[in-house]
């Protein structure tokens, strides 16, 4: 009896023990957390057209261009490559794209327009293992100034459906359709 008793209050003790580590090891918030940009952007609409899953890197006092060099892929984010999910055949800026889930990249650029790929590459930490012959299509996004600097990287998806991807004084625009 002494030990059925001794051993239910091991394993009592060892179970409780456990449950707490367990719980001690949840991460802290993000410091770019993950946000989703869709259209409709309405939450009570099921049935989608388009959706895009990044992470929002803060500016805190550094220059877009630092983060998000001119000339250079950039993963358009932090942490994981940006996902984008078309739930129909598209248009993407001017380019046919098939139904499907793929990542997208942009190359910024000091003269004016930047690039925005859409790549088959799925499931990938950041743009280090970007292949440029995993492209599906490649498309210039419309640069304009926004007057009020955009301080977390933000996606947004308007009423047109232009995708607009925005970050200091930088909005990048490319139409769906």
């Amino acid at each position: 009896m002494k030990k059925s008793i001794l051993s239910i209050a091991i394993f009592a003790i060892t179970l409780l023990a456990t449950t707490e580590t367990v719980a001690q090891k949840f991460k802290a918030l993000d410091k770019s957390p993950m946000d989703v940009a869709s259209f409709p952007s309405s939450y009570k609409v099921s049935d989608k057209v388009v959706k895009v899953v990044y992470s929002r890197p803060q500016l805190k006092g550094r220059a877009v261009s630092k983060l998000a060099p001119a000339g250079k892929v950039w993963r358009t984010g932090a942490n994981e490559a940006v996902e984008i999910t078309f739930y129909r055949d598209v248009t993407f800026g001017g380019k046919a794209v098939k139904a499907g889930t793929y990542s997208l990249f942009t190359i910024p650029s000091e003269a004016g327009d930047w690039t925005v790929i859409i790549n088959s590459a799925r499931n990938v930490w950041g743009s280090y293992f970007y292949k440029q012959d995993q492209d599906v299509v490649r498309v210039s996004g419309t640069v304009s100034r926004s007057e009020k600097s955009i301080e977390a990287f933000s996606m947004l998806i308007d009423s047109d459906m232009t995708l607009k991807m925005g970050w200091g004084n930088t909005v990048v625009s490319v139409p769906i359709k």
